[in-house]
C-alpha cells in the first residue's frame, strides 16, 4: 500500500511477512508496513547441497506422473489487479483468503512492477520478454503487428516457446489483450488448444447496459450503464460519446442474477474451462494459461461480493490538498485521464461515486479470489499437484483516486506495482516474501530456467531463481516502466525516479514516503540519487511501432491546449 488511508493512525516500521490466517487484520497492521527498511546487501551463493532450480525438471519435484521429466506450469493472470490483497497490505478491507493462502505456500514478490502500465503493451512485453523501449510496442496491437516479424525474428512468444519444446499449451480468458492471441495468424503457433470466447453472443439485455462499449469481454455493466452514464445522462452518452469516447466504463456496481450471463460471469466460465482441463489426462507436460478479466472496469460482480463491503464502511485513500503542486506538467497531463472533464473532476462531481468505485473494485477482487481458489483446489485434487509450477501475475496496477487519478496508464506506484508469485514444488524458499524490486519481464527467463528450456538471446529480464531459492536476498537493481514514448519511471528497492520526455522529473523516497506525496527531484541533496537512477534509463528509445518518426501524441496536445488557453484544471494545480 502506498497511500495513507483515512482510518489508519501514524506509525513506523513494517510487518514484512505477516501471514494472515483470518480476517481479523486491524487497520494498524496496514499502517505498520508503510515504511520499508533496507536489508543489508548480502551476496548469495547456493551451497552444493542446495537444489539447483534451473535443473528443476530433472532434480526436484519427482512425481509418479509420466510428465515428471518436465514440470507443468499453471500460469494465472489477473487483469488490472493492484496490491489490494491481504498478503500485500494494499487496502485494509481487502478480503482475499484464497490468494493469501496460496501466497503463503510459495514466494510472493512484494515489489514487482510492469514494463508498461496498460493491458496491451504490458502483456505483449511480458509474453515476448522484450521491453517496449526496444520493440516500440507502446500502444495498440494494430501498430504492433506492423513490426511483429522484425521484433520477433529468431524469437518466440512465451507459450510458443513451450509448445516448440514439447509442451501442450492451453489458454482460456485474457492472456494477450484480445484473449488467447493478438495475432490471429500466430494463434496456432502459441497454443495446442484454447477456449471459446465466452463473451460472444451475449444476451441483448446485458449488451444494452454497455451503451456501445466495444470491449465485450468486460461486460456485464451495471444496470443503467453505471455512475458516469448517469452523471452525463443517457441521451448525452448516446448522442455524443458512445462512438468517440467510451469513458463511462469507469463504473461499478452489484449484479443481480438477471444481470449476469446465463452460464455465469465470464470469469466463472474461464475457471470452469481450466478446471475441466486439469481433470483430463495429459500425455505431455502442460502450460495452462488462465486469464481472469476482473477487476478490470466496469467493476461489476454478483451482489453477494458487494455485501461483504458495506458502503458506509468503505475506507478511502487520503489525497493531500497540495497533491499536484510539485508535479510537472506532463505528470498532470497523464493524471487528467480520459473522461471529458478529467477523471478526478467527474468522479468527485457526486460524493457517492468514489466510495462506490472503491467498494466495487474490492468486490471484484474478492470475486476473482474465489475463482482462483476453485482453480487451485482443482489442481491440488489432480494428479499434477506435485509437479506443477504456479505463477500468478497482473499486467499492471490500478489507481482508485490516489494522485487524483483512476485506472492505470501512469508512472506512479499504484499504476506500476503488481502482485507476482511463484510456487515451485519442493523449494525450500516457499512460504516467504521477497522485497527485492523485480519486473514482469523476469517471468519469461525464470520459467525458461525452471523448465530447462533453451535460452533465448532477446529476453531482457533476468531469472528470479536466486530469489526463489533465497527470498531474503537483496540485489543492487532497478526496473524500468515506460508510459508512451520516452516517459520513464525507474523503481529501485527504495526509490522511484520519473523522467518525462520534456526532461522534468519526480523522485520519491519509499522508505519514508510510500504514498509518493513529496517530490524530491528539485532538492539538490538528492542529486546523487537521481544520477544513480538515470543509469537505468534506456540508452535508446524505439520509435512507436508503425511510425517512422516521433510527431508527438495526445499528451503533448493536451499540454499545448492548457498553455495556449491558460486553463489548467484547478484540481491539477
Amino acid at each position: 500500500m502506498r497511500s495513507i488511508y483515512v482510518l489508519l493512525v501514524t506509525g513506523l516500521f513494517i510487518i514484512a511477512c505477516k501471514d494472515h490466517k483470518d480476517d481479523t487484520r486491524s487497520s494498524s497492521d496496514y499502517n505498520l508496513h508503510k515504511t520499508n527498511t533496507l536489508s543489508q546487501l548480502q551476496s548469495f551463493k547456493p551451497k552444493k547441497s542446495e537444489i539447483e532450480l534451473s535443473k528443476y525438471g530433472n532434480e526436484i519435484g519427482k512425481s509418479k506422473q509420466e510428465t515428471k521429466e518436465k514440470p507443468n506450469v499453471l500460469f494465472i493472470s489477473v487483469d488490472d489487479l493492484n496490491d489490494w490483497e491481504g498478503s500485500l497490505l494494499g487496502h485494509p478491507q481487502a478480503k482475499t483468503p484464497n490468494m493469501d493462502k496460496l501466497f503463503s505456500e510459495g514466494v510472493l514478490f512484494t515489489n514487482a512492477h510492469c514494463s508498461q502500465p496498460v493491458c496491451t503493451a504490458s502483456r505483449n512485453s511480458l509474453l515476448s520478454g522484450i521491453h517496449p523501449t526496444t520493440s516500440g510496442w507502446y500502444s495498440s496491437t494494430k501498430n504492433m503487428k506492423k513490426n511483429y516479424d522484425s521484433v520477433m525474428a529468431n524469437h518466440n512468444m512465451l507459450p510458443e516457446h513451450f509448445k516448440k519444446n514439447g509442451y501442450n499449451t492451453f489458454a482460456t480468458g485474457k492472456i494477450f489483450h484480445s484473449g488467447e492471441s493478438d495475432y490471429k495468424n500466430k494463434t496456432n503457433d502459441f497454443w495446442t488448444e484454447y477456449s471459446p470466447h465466452f463473451w460472444k453472443n451475449m444476451e441483448p439485455h446485458i449488451k444494452k447496459n454497455g451503451y456501445g462499449y466495444r470491449g465485450t469481454m468486460f461486460y456485464p455493466f451495471p444496470k443503467g450503464g453505471g455512475q458516469l452514464v448517469q452523471l452525463y445522462g443517457e441521451e448525452n452518452i448516446n448522442k455524443n460519446y458512445r462512438d468517440t469516447n467510451r469513458f463511462y466504463s469507469l463504473c461499478g456496481g452489484p449484479l443481480e442474477d438477471a444481470d449476469i450471463p446465463e452460464k455465469g460471469m465470464y470469469d466463472e466460465q474461464i475457471a470452469e474451462w481450466a478446471i475441466n482441463k486439469l481433470k483430463e489426462p495429459q500425455n505431455k507436460p502442460f502450460f495452462l494459461s488462465v486469464g481472469f478479466i476482473r477487476p478490470h472496469v466496469p467493476y461489476t460482480a454478483p451482489k453477494k461480493y458487494f455485501d461483504m463491503y458495506p458502503i458506509e464502511e468503505i475506507v478511502l485513500p487520503e489525497i493531500p490538498e497540495n497533491e499536484f503542486e510539485d508535479i510537472p506538467i506532463m505528470g498532470k497531463a497523464i493524471a487528467y485521464g480520459y473522461t471529458p472533464k478529467g477523471g478526478w473532476e467527474d468522479v468527485t462531481a457526486k460524493k457517492e461515486i468514489l466510495p462506490e468505485l472503491i467498494q466495487s473494485y474490492l468486490a471484484c477482487v474478492t470475486f476473482i479470489d474465489e475463482q482462483i481458489g476453485k482453480l487451485i483446489e482443482a489442481l491440488n485434487e489432480s494428479p499434477y499437484a506435485n509437479n506443477t509450477i504456479i505463477v500468478l501475475w497482473s499486467d499492471h496496477g490500478q489507481h482508485l483516486g490516489e494522485k487524483r487519478h483512476f485506472r492505470k496508464q501512469a508512472l506512479w506506484e499504484e499504476s506500476t506495482k503488481v502482485p507476482l508469485y511463484f510456487k515451485v514444488p519442493d523449494n525450500n524458499g516457499n512460504g516467504q516474501k521477497s522485497s527485492q524490486v523485480v519486473s514482469l519481464l523476469d517471468i519469461y527467463p525464470t520459467l525458461t530456467d525452471l523448465c530447462d528450456l533453451p535460452k533465448l538471446s532477446k529476453l531482457e529480464g533476468q531469472s528470479l531463481i536466486p530469489l526463489i531459492i533465497n527470498p531474503k536476498k537483496i540485489e543492487d537493481r532497478a526496473v524500468l516502466t515506460t508510459w508512451y514514448y520516452k516517459n520513464h519511471a525507474v523503481r529501485s528497492n527504495n526509490w522511484r525516479y520519473i523522467q518525462y520526455r520534456d526532461g522534468s522529473e519526480e523522485l520519491y523516497n519509499h522508505k519514508i514516503d510510500p504514498g509518493e506525496y513529496i517530490n524530491l527531484a528539485k532538492n539538490s541533496e538528492y542529486a546523487d540519487v537521481i544520477e544513480e537512477h538515470k543509469k537505468w534509463l534506456p540508452k535508446s528509445n524505439a520509435i512507436p511501432a508503425g511510425s517512422a518518426e516521433w510527431k508527438g501524441d495526445k499528451l503533448d496536445k493536451r499540454i499545448e491546449a492548457w498553455e495556449k488557453d491558460n486553463n489548467l484544471p484547478v484540481w491539477l494545480k
